[in-house]
């Protein structure tokens, strides 16, 4: 499959962005750095997107469809948890944002009317049932301020699956 230069420069963008905020968090991140990471001109940035809040929901949006790309693709509920868990427990870019930008992991973790929140609640149903996706979604979330080690998040992952009904 062939993709097209629009969609490998947005991509290329979102991962100079997250590249960015690895190294100074969302708030100091500006998009001549992230445009010099994605290797394309600032004036490509914005082709993508009008200011750096748009390109920061796209980022988040992008990450939660990778996330759901892996556990959908897990061969149990239980690898699924594991995989989610190991993926924001490990995230460089997330581990930043708590020390950088609390207010900005406050605002992420905190649930919502907005259409992201709809994506992740109903992704995390369509993989784990409707009866376990709020159990699910507040431990995870809970990973983004206080993340797991390896072991525990294989434990916890072990618990929840257990759980699931």
């Amino acid at each position: 499959m062939t993709v097209a230069p629009a969609q490998r420069s947005r991509t290329a963008i979102l991962a100079g962005a997250k590249i960015v905020i690895t190294e100074v968090g969302s708030y100091e991140s500006n998009m001549v750095d992230i445009a010099a990471r994605a290797q394309v001109s600032r004036a490509t940035v914005y082709n993508h997107f009008a200011d750096k809040e748009e390109m920061m929901f796209s980022l988040l949006e992008s990450e939660i469809l990778r996330l759901v790309d892996l556990a959908k693709k897990s061969p149990s509920p239980k690898d699924a948890l594991l995989t989610l868990s190991r993926e924001i427990s490990g995230d460089l870019a997330l581990r930043k944002m708590t020390e950088t930008d609390p207010k900005d992991i406050a605002a992420f973790v905190t649930i919502s009317a907005h259409p992201i929140w709809a994506l992740v609640q109903d992704s995390l149903a369509a993989i784990f049932g409707a009866a376990n996706s709020s159990l699910v979604l507040h431990w995870l979330l809970g990973q983004v301020a206080s993340p797991l080690s390896a072991g525990e998040s294989a434990k916890q992952a072990d618990q929840i699956a257990r759980s699931l009904s």
